[in-house]
């Protein structure tokens, strides 16, 4: 079964290919460019450098969020049009499930808290134990995240933790830590758990996808607004 997967959840993001459980070639973004701009030629890059084409893919994957709204829907849309010419299923994978996943190994049983930065002073945080979602997704000042987490061993991961290293380390002492590569690829990641999803039975069609915004969107807020005045 061959995966291609999209993640767009960074101004960076990323686009892989997976197949049988291993990720057979995983190429970061240029964050220099609007996604609008790169896509969906990164893929086509990708997809040529591997020697396959489109017709190729079995099931198409995205990442669902949290993060950018403009990048969450752009990614989303292109993935949607590939997966829908092609009469592929197309999965979405929670970004908070890949930065999860790729800490497992560095947890050594300790929590991980997948933080993404959600501007304004906020991160989207979640947190995981052993593979398993134990809070769910939250928008919030990172202070009102951390005073939930003192006293317990906690690593945390996405580019949240890497820009509120100081608050995490200040609030917890020893026992918050920050992985190894806070902003690691997620797109190899997203391939391969969409692959087992889909090998588990999970063949959802493209219209299906739904972004994980977490916080609502600026236009949203603005017409409530109006609505209130």
């Amino acid at each position: 079964m061959l995966i291609l997967a999209l993640d767009t959840t960074t101004p960076a993001g990323s686009s892989a290919l997976a197949a049988d459980g291993i990720v057979l070639r995983e190429d970061p973004s240029d964050a220099a460019r609007p996604q609008a701009e790169r896509l969906p030629a990164d893929l086509m890059t990708l997809l040529a450098g591997a020697h396959v084409t489109l017709a190729d893919v079995d099931v198409f994957a995205v990442a669902t969020g949290p993060g950018s709204f403009t990048g969450l829907r752009i990614g989303i849309a292109t993935m949607q049009g590939l997966a829908f010419a092609a009469g592929k299923p197309l999965v979405g994978i929670s970004g908070f499930d890949a930065l999860a996943r790729r800490a497992d190994e560095e947890a050594s049983g300790a929590r991980i808290a997948t933080w993404v930065d959600a501007w304004r002073g906020e991160v989207f945080a979640a947190l995981y134990h052993r593979g398993l979602e134990i809070e769910a997704p939250v928008v919030a000042h990172p202070d009102q995240v951390l005073s939930r987490l003192a006293g317990t061993p906690t690593l945390f991961i996405g580019d949240g933790a890497r820009t509120y290293r100081d608050a995490i380390q200040d609030r917890l002492g020893s026992v918050g830590r920050i992985a190894e590569t806070p902003m690691p690829l997620l797109a190899g990641t997203i391939a391969i758990l969409a692959g087992a999803a889909a090998s588990g039975g999970a063949h959802p069609p493209p219209h299906a996808i739904r972004p994980l915004y977490v916080r609502r969107t600026d236009a949203e807020l603005a017409r409530d607004a109006r609505v209130v005045g």
